[in-house]
């Protein structure tokens, strides 16, 4: 776009703006040298930078570029075989290493592709970066570890420098040079080391003057025994000069080496500098993001396709907080717009505000309008409006006006936008306004967009009359006598001179000579515009109170949709419930039954168990009977069974085992009966007597032990109300006795409580040799507060 335009539309001052969001001078640059594009992807790219730069500023802070140079002068120096010094090549390892930091950030960010493309283009140049760490300290000195000869030179220095400060120690600490000293004092001249004597004991302390004192009375003297040891000490800080020169002279050779490399990082940093700027201005602004359109293909109308929406326009060089936004769009039916209205009313700073709207969103820059503000991509953007005028208004004759005009006329085409302040003004208003009327026509002809500001009424009636041209006007408020910098678009605007001076006092005698002055036609065309701003006042409160009847209309039927979607809500939540809920019942009732499932078949595989055991234990007793004298045949039951208390000593009917023995003891609800060669344990209630102890007896027959212990344990242990080192050994004997009496299963009921007793029976049975496995107890069997433990077979 031409320089000339961008510049009568204050864009440099935008730019200046912009700049001084930019972190450092390659950025700057950029951002002083932005243009406009005409091309719609690049606008497209543009505006999308500066949208994912704000996401990256709000989501994460932006990304910070301090410590960037433009290392570009110095790596063509170096490419020229020049020599860095140390705080260039600091720069340049600063440089690669924020580089290679912002490529790493910002390839790891997601919605920020554009940004991590332009990072994408930094080259790391770790071994350079890597290699002027290890040489060049941060402060900027070259370290010993630079090379290994520098590391000796260093060494041997101070060695040397030691030696001689100790020699010249001894020279100023001799008693006898004391008096011809000035200052016991070590100083330097000349790079040599020297020491101050009296002028008057020249001689005295052989050496080499190097130096006196402004007044004469001092000599500065390099002693003569001090003087090879000085020399050495000189030598080998040339020795030391010259390898930092040779190290320097490598390091710079490197650069040179990566110099495209670096140019090359200096240009992805500016860039990525200049859309963080882009951000920061849009932030400081409160700026939103345009929507640039191509041009629109309407068929069968003189229309150029040119689309311009600018809701709420603030111009970005005003007072923010104190700018009076405006609208400004273009229909369908129109592309010529013919803005009217008093002086001061802001007609100049609408033309300036929509072009620099259309330059600064075709730079990529966000804009101070509302969201949806919509606008074509121009390939131009022409602007007469006054000669170098600024906002302040500096009105230029009406040959430059003119010639400018002819310079637009022959470059704008129908991808143009051509502002025009004031046109036609500067010489006889009839011939002005006529000239006016033509330049629009022959635009009208050419398709072109164009925003025009004006004072000519005929202006208004041809706007109103001409099909693809449309009236506004910027507004005045009678009352205060002051503009109120609004636009109206499709009204044309009113001088408001005799209004004016009839409010500021000028004689009614002289406000309607003027008036009578005035042709009729034009004093109709007021009127008729005065009823016209009337009406549209009234259809403009008329839609305000139908809006606002129709907002209240959209929120109740917000507020009722949300209601009902809250209903609906509550209703699908309580379905819901009342699944869940019967879905708990339902798996309830099945674990239940499963319960029962599971206690029915343990208690049938008791049953089977101890089936199991009395078969081995009629086995056995079979097999001790025949190694005994067999036992008289024992008479039936019911014959022989005599009423009375059990005791010890009785002859009873075992009715489990089908045999006779005696009882050898008795406990509450069991006895020990001895049949034949062994003894059992069981029930009293299976017990039924035969006979009574005999007076005399002979001694039983000896016992011989089966796998049964002659006292069965209980099928139950109940360790309720017992601390934790009580029940261990008396679990671990109950365990044991159970197995001897061959029980396929126990029962331990240690309760619910806190939890002690159960984990310390199951930690128990879970390294027990005799324990095959355990469970809790199942519904009916005391739950969670009972064992249930089945041993193994023995």
């Amino acid at each position: 776009m031409d320089e000339k335009h961008l510049k009568t539309l204050e864009f440099p001052q935008i730019l200046a703006r912009l700049a001084k969001h930019t972190s450092f001078s390659a950025g700057k640059e950029l951002a002083l040298a932005l243009r406009p594009s005409p091309v719609f992807s690049e606008v497209q790219h543009a505006l999308q930078e500066t949208r994912e730069a704000r996401y990256l500023l709000e989501r994460h802070g932006g990304i910070s570029l301090g410590g960037v140079h433009d290392i570009r002068p110095l790596a063509n120096n170096a490419r020229r075989g020049g020599v860095l010094q140390p705080q260039d090549l600091l720069d340049v390892q600063s440089t690669l290493r924020v580089g290679g930091r912002v490529r790493r950030v910002l390839s790891g960010l997601h919605d920020i592709a554009l940004l991590a493309d332009v990072a994408a283009r930094i080259e790391p140049c770790t071994e350079l970066a890597e290699e002027i760490a290890r040489c060049i300290s941060e402060q900027g000195e070259i370290v010993d570890q630079a090379s290994p000869k520098l590391a000796r030179l260093r060494r041997e220095m101070r060695t040397v420098h030691e030696r001689l400060q100790e020699k010249l120690n001894r020279i100023l600490a001799n008693p006898r040079n004391a008096p011809y000293l000035q200052e016991a004092l070590i100083t330097q001249r000349s790079g040599r080391y020297v020491i101050p004597i009296k002028a008057d004991f020249k001689g005295r302390i052989p050496g080499l003057v190097h130096d006196t004192s402004a007044s004469g009375a001092t000599l500065f003297i390099e002693p003569l025994s001090a003087v090879d040891m000085g020399n050495r000490w000189r030598e080998l800080q040339i020795e030391e000069q010259k390898e930092i020169d040779r190290i320097l002279a490598a390091l710079a050779a490197l650069v040179a080496d990566r110099a495209d490399e670096l140019a090359w990082n200096v240009e992805a940093l500016a860039e990525l500098d200049l859309i963080l700027a882009k951000a920061r201005y849009a932030e400081a602004l409160m700026a939103t993001e345009p929507v640039a359109v191509p041009f629109k293909r309407l068929e069968n109308s003189q229309h150029p396709g040119s689309i311009l929406d600018l809701r709420q326009v603030r111009h970005p060089l005003l007072d923010q907080d104190a700018v009076v936004p405006i609208d400004v769009h273009l229909g369908e039916d129109y592309f010529v717009l013919v803005i009217t209205g008093p002086n001061t009313g802001g007609k100049t700073v609408s033309l300036k505000s929509v072009g620099l709207m259309i330059v600064m969103a075709q730079a990529g820059l966000h804009l101070p309008v509302a969201e949806g503000s919509t606008l074509s991509v121009f390939d131009s953007v022409f602007a007469d409006i006054g000669d170098e005028q600024s906002i302040e208004q500096s009105l230029s004759t009406f040959s430059s006006h003119l010639t400018n005009i002819v310079r637009i006329l022959d470059r704008a085409d129908q991808r143009s936008i051509v502002l025009l302040d004031e046109l036609g003004a500067g010489t006889d208003p009839v011939e002005g306004s006529a000239l006016a009327r033509a330049i629009l026509s022959h635009l009208l002809v050419r398709r072109i967009t164009t925003l025009v500001a004006t004072h000519y009424s005929e202006l208004k009636v041809f706007a109103h009359t001409t099909p693809g041209v449309e009236n506004a006007s910027v507004e005045f408020d009678l009352e205060t006598l002051a503009p109120t910098y609004r636009m109206q678009i499709g009204l044309p605007g009113r001088s408001n001179a005799f209004a004016i001076a009839d409010r500021l006092g000028l004689s009614t005698t002289i406000v309607d000579r003027a008036r009578a002055l005035v042709s009729s036609e034009d004093l109709e065309t007021e009127s008729m515009l005065a009823e016209i701003q009337q009406a549209h006042q009234e259809a403009l409160a008329a839609r305000d109170e139908a809006l606002l009847a129709q907002n209240r209309i959209v929120e109740q039927e917000r507020r009722l949709a949300a209601r009902l979607a809250t209903i609906e809500a509550e209703r699908s939540t309580i379905l819901g419930e009342a699944r869940i809920e019967a879905r708990r019942e339902l798996d309830e009732i099945r674990n239940e039954i499963e319960s029962l499932q599971d206690e029915l078949a343990d208690r049938r595989r008791q049953s089977t168990l101890t089936e199991k055991w009395l078969d081995q234990a009629r086995s056995q007793l079979k097999e001790q009977e025949k190694a005994v004298a067999p036992l008289p045949p024992s008479p039936p039951p019911e014959e022989m069974a005599i009423p009375g208390e059990i005791a010890v000593g009785d002859t009873v009917f075992v009715v489990g085992l089908g045999a006779t023995g005696e009882v050898v003891a008795l406990e509450e609800d069991s006895a020990e009966v001895q049949v034949g060669s062994f003894g059992v344990r069981v029930q009293r209630n299976e017990l039924e007597r035969r006979g009574r102890r005999k007076a005399t007896q002979s001694e039983p027959p000896a016992k011989v032990p089966i796998s049964s212990p002659t006292s069965a344990p209980e099928v139950e242990l109940d360790l309720r109300g017992q601390r934790v080192e009580e029940i261990l050994p008396r679990l671990d004997k109950y365990l044991d006795d159970a197995f001897l009496a061959g029980m396929p299963f126990v029962r331990i009921v240690h309760g619910k409580g806190t939890g002690a007793l159960r984990q310390a029976v199951r930690e128990q049975l879970r390294d027990h040799a005799l324990v095959k496995s355990y469970r809790s107890g199942a519904h009916g069997e005391g739950g969670s507060g009972v064992t249930v433990a089945y041993l193994s077979e023995s």
